[in-house]
């Protein structure tokens, strides 16, 4: 038994050297490139790449960038206040996070195949045989009864000779990396989201406003018309003409009510509160479009959540190469079992009533049929696959930034014109009323400039709206206030979650 003793003890350090000395097999992760061609040094859409941009300008330098509250630029303290509600209440946000804190348990599961599994299962058994076996050679223990205690120990172990498990870790620390990420996008689409909704109801309240005073100045209208059509210096047409201007321009009043109501409930719903006990007060659109810093197209890599996030989810998939690799080399298991089994109670833990066992085993698939070298192959297809969807997501990202850049800068361009317009339609019904005033033309050409007035003045207010909201979207096609130092490192997702993050919602 010594021997025995001393061929375990052998044994054990000399399969901990052979488990120090695995290897990790499958390919070596190395981000490829993003672009077939090194990104340009500046944005095709830029005011100084580009001709008569109008009174928009971009932050200087042009390789600043945003950080942090990106909202807090357009000085409104309202939508600022409704960007810290929705950090907090948005209940898409929370479901993301919740998404990221599963992930990371993954890491710890995975982490735990290191480790040997130990358990132990105490057991306590009575029996008694049958005194009527008839002769056997049990015929001196037939109807008696015995009992048996045992309180067994075992330990099972499988090294990681391959790496298949370091590979599974990485993987999940990937994939935490790419929740992260995505919560992060998340955020942002919430973020932007508000904002541009933000916009388009003060928009609203804009042509709300508009539309009140031509409403108003449409009654002083009809009062001016039937006081001449009660003297006889006009006819009772021109009566009529102003009622049906007055009741026009009151119904498009009222219509303007519905998307108003719209957008309040949809902002309820971002900042996490019940559309039926959420109001907002009326304030009409006249901020100025804010001065984006833009930066440099090279850094647009390293400044969007979903970039990033394709980017880890590369580094996943060549993790699972990794780990289907390693199918095809033999797995190897330490085991043990000891304890303590006795008849009789009280004499469990004697030293005579030990038991033990101990010894390794090796196991290798010979004949699959070809399914591991399948699965690699599925691996590598998918890997290729995230490949292609990365280079995707950065074209895609290029093409927003310059999509929002020429929507900036083209709307600049035809608020300019469009306010030449509305300056000449209000000289139209400047000259027209005096005209009618003095009975050269009918009250009929007075509406007509009047009706072109307010169609200008209602584009010229969509269209600014527009303006806002186009800034909003070229800040989130930007990345928002967000870089790629800000994604936690494998280390960051790998540690020990606190007892906090883990209350069960109520």
């Amino acid at each position: 038994m010594k021997n025995s003793l001393l061929k375990t003890a052998l044994l054990i350090p000399a399969m901990s050297t052979l488990v120090l000395a695995g290897c990790r097999v499958g390919p070596v992760y190395h981000v490829p490139p993003a672009t077939a061609q090194a990104p340009p040094a500046s944005y095709k859409e830029t005011p100084s790449q580009t001709q008569g941009s109008g009174d928009w300008k971009v932050a200087q330098p042009q390789d600043a960038m945003l950080r942090g509250k990106w909202w807090e630029i357009y000085n409104d303290q309202e939508l600022n206040d409704l960007e810290d509600k929705v950090n907090i209440n948005n209940q898409n946000i929370k479901q993301f996070f919740e998404n990221f804190m599963e992930a990371r348990t993954l890491i710890a599961q995975a982490r735990s195949q290191l480790y040997p599994t130990v358990s132990v299962g105490p057991g306590f058994t009575r029996s008694q045989a049958s005194s009527n076996t008839g002769n056997s050679a049990a015929t001196n223990i037939t109807g008696k009864g015995s009992q048996l205690t045992t309180l067994p120990l075992s330990v099972t172990w499988e090294p990681d000779l391959w790496g298949k498990v370091r590979n599974t870790i990485r993987e999940q620390q990937y994939n935490a990396q790419l929740s992260a990420a995505d919560l992060e996008n998340e955020r942002l689409t919430e973020q932007a989201t508000l904002a541009t909704v933000f916009f388009e109801l003060r928009g609203q309240d804009a042509l709300i406003k508009l539309l009140q005073d031509t409403v108003d100045a449409d009654a002083k209208s009809l009062e001016i018309a039937r006081a001449r059509y009660e003297t006889g210096v006009d006819d009772q047409i021109s009566v009529v003409e102003a009622e049906n201007t007055l009741q026009n321009a009151k119904s498009s009043l009222i219509n303007l009510g519905i998307a108003r109501a719209q957008d309040e409930h949809a902002i309820a719903l971002l900042i996490g509160q019940p559309a039926s006990g959420f109001s907002m007060p009326v304030r009409a659109l006249n901020a100025p479009v804010p001065a984006v810093p833009i930066g440099l197209p090279s850094q647009l890599l390293e400044r969007r959540p979903d970039i990033a996030a394709a980017e880890r989810n590369m580094a996943s998939a060549n993790a699972q190469i990794g780990v289907a690799t390693a199918a095809f080399y033999p797995n190897l298991t330490l085991s043990a079992e000891g304890g303590f089994e006795s008849s009789a109670f009280k004499h469990l833990f004697d030293w005579p009533s030990r038991f033990w066992s101990v010894g390794p085993g090796v196991n290798e698939t010979i004949f699959d049929a070809g399914l591991r070298r399948a699965t690699v192959r599925q691996y590598v297809a998918l890997y290729n696959a995230n490949v292609a969807g990365y280079r995707q997501t950065v074209l895609t990202a290029f093409q927003q930034v310059e999509d929002s850049l020429a929507a900036t800068r083209i709307l600049s361009q035809q608020i300019q014109q469009q306010q030449l317009a509305v300056e000449s339609a209000q000289k139209f019904v400047e000259l027209e009323t005096g005209r009618y005033q003095t009975g050269i033309d009918p009250y009929v050409n007075l509406v007509t400039a009047q009706t072109t007035l307010l169609s200008d003045q209602q584009s010229l207010t969509t269209l600014r709206t527009q303006q806002m909201t186009a800034s909003v979207q070229l800040i989130e096609a930007l990345g928002g206030g967000w870089d790629r130092t800000q994604l936690p490192t494998p280390a960051d997702v790998s540690k020990k979650i606190a007892k906090s993050e883990l209350t069960i919602e109520k």
